[in-house]
């Protein structure tokens, strides 16, 4: 999930695996896998690294701490 903003500075949250593509027209046209189109704040360089941070933090390893049984 990535935060972005809309022209009119509304804040949005975006599920990152539905970004087809990426185009700055100037403004930054993002179009999503269902042909949906959303114009955006943020130039595109800052929806990739957003997205590649999102990507990084989903193929993190998860630890699982095993509690100690009570007596």
């Amino acid at each position: 999930m990535i935060v972005l903003h809309r022209l009119n500075k509304e804040e949005f949250i975006l599920n990152a695996d539905y970004i087809e593509t990426l185009e700055a027209t100037p403004d930054t046209v993002i179009t999503l896998t269902s042909g949906k189109k959303l114009m955006v704040k943020e130039n595109v360089d800052n929806v990739v690294e957003q997205v590649v941070r999102y990507k990084q933090l989903c193929h993190q390893a998860i630890s699982v701490i095993k509690k100690e049984k009570e007596d």
